[in-house]
Parts: structure tokens; sequence; C-alpha cells
């Protein structure tokens, strides 16, 4: 069954970087994950703070506002789909991620299987 892990940052530096997260764990990680044979697809994503966000009303009009805007401190930082047997594999992988340290968090959501 595949899963998306969400990765959101708990804060972020003065560069745009998620704190606490070195990179050589992220290249370790990732390499983990690869050799596994579970990866789907993954991405990070540039730039933490640079966020569009676009709204539809009921009369069509477009609002473009930037962003990003959680409610909370947390910034989207990236994600892995990745394809395990069960929701208790997918929760062990989340958990070895870099991104789910030092305030970060790491989102676990079945991907919908319309085919089945």
């Amino acid at each position: 069954m595949k899963y998306l892990l969400l990765i959101n940052a708990g804060a972020v530096d003065e560069n745009g970087a998620a704190e606490g997260c070195d990179v050589t764990e992220w290249m370790a990680y990732d390499k983990e994950v690869r050799e596994a044979g579970i990866l789907v697809s993954g991405e990070s994503l540039a730039d933490l703070v640079a966020a569009t966000r676009v709204r539809v009303g009921r009369d069509g009009e477009r609002i473009v506002t930037d962003g990003p805007f959680a409610e909370t401190r947390e910034v989207l930082g990236g994600f892995y789909v990745i394809d395990v047997p069960d929701l208790d594999v997918a929760i062990d992988w989340a958990a070895r991620c870099p991104g789910a340290r030092g305030g970060g968090s790491v989102v676990v959501r079945p991907v919908a299987d319309f085919g089945a």
C-alpha cells in the first residue's frame, strides 16, 4: 500500500532551511529508503518560506496571495511516497525520517487507490 510521508519543519533558520536537520542525515535517509526498494517518489521543496496560495471564490474570481499560511509555525518541507505493506511499517519509516526530530513532524497518509 502506498503512503505519503508529509515532512513539516518545526521552524526554519535564517537561510530558510529546516532547523535541526543536517544534510548528511537527509542523504542517509534518502539512500536507505531507495535501497529498501519502497520509494515511489519524493521531493524536497525549495525555499521553505516561499509559497503562493490560490483560491477561487463562488463567483469564479481567483484570489492569489503569498504564503505559507499554516496556523502553526510548521512549514511543509517535502514529501516521500513509499510503498510498504501496512500503516505500522509506514509509521516506522516516518519515525526514522530526520524531519520527525527537533520540533518537526511527519504526517503519514494513505494514498487513495481508485483502481482497486
